[in-house]
């Protein structure tokens, strides 16, 4: 169940962002940046593998990176309370956009 969620507040972003013109990006691509970057250390975490940065591409691309990492995320299949954690995290940073 906590899978789902994490699953589905991240679709609920990406469907928020997606179709963002790069103006429409203008302020808000470093708050994702900082989610996916969250998402890939949490990834990290639960693979007992040390942290990477993430490229910081294009605030149009952003949306692809987190579907990616989230997909790892769900391949992995981290606790319960990492998965509400995150789940938690995604949907903040989405209705701070």
């Amino acid at each position: 169940m906590e899978t789902e969620t994490l699953a589905g507040q991240a679709d609920l972003l990406v469907r928020q962002v997606t179709h963002w013109t790069p103006a429409r990006w203008s302020g808000r691509g470093d708050a994702v940046y900082a989610l996916v970057q969250r998402l890939a250390d949490a990834a990290a975490a639960a693979e007992g593998q040390p942290r990477r940065p993430v490229p910081r591409l294009a605030d149009t691309v952003l949306a692809d990176q987190v579907r990616v990492i989230v997909a790892d995320l769900l391949a992995i299949a981290p606790s319960g309370a990492v998965a509400d954690a995150l789940a938690a995290d995604i949907r903040s940073t989405r209705l701070a956009l």
